[in-house]
């Protein structure tokens, strides 16, 4: 059985990289998918505890987990249209060209 030492640095680690990935990057595709990595990060934290904390083999996490994953879809469902209609409008989807005020 993996420690839950090894899944909580791993965690923490795909946190960090999205939490890198929203503050760095301009492409609004990219921010997305950071935020869907910081997403699967806190998932992944549910499934590690629900594991660990007695009693053992409760499903509790396991399923919260999966309806985090649908909504983590659903999200970036609305996500890409808003971006698609933000290319349709100003022709790019990066964050710092876009200026949703002034049309």
């Amino acid at each position: 059985m993996i420690p839950v030492e090894y899944e909580l640095v791993l965690s923490l680690a795909l946190f960090c990289i999205g939490l890198y990935g929203i503050l760095v990057r301009k492409n609004a595709i990219i921010v997305l998918m950071s935020i869907e990595i910081i997403l699967n990060a806190a998932i992944l934290n549910f499934v590690a505890f629900s594991s660990y904390i007695p009693p053992s083999g409760d499903p509790a996490g396991q399923v919260f987990a999966l309806l985090a994953i649908a909504l983590a879809a659903g999200e970036a469902a609305v996500g890409l249209a808003i971006f698609l209609a933000l290319f349709e409008t100003h022709g790019t989807v990066e964050l710092d060209k876009i200026r949703l005020l002034r049309w």
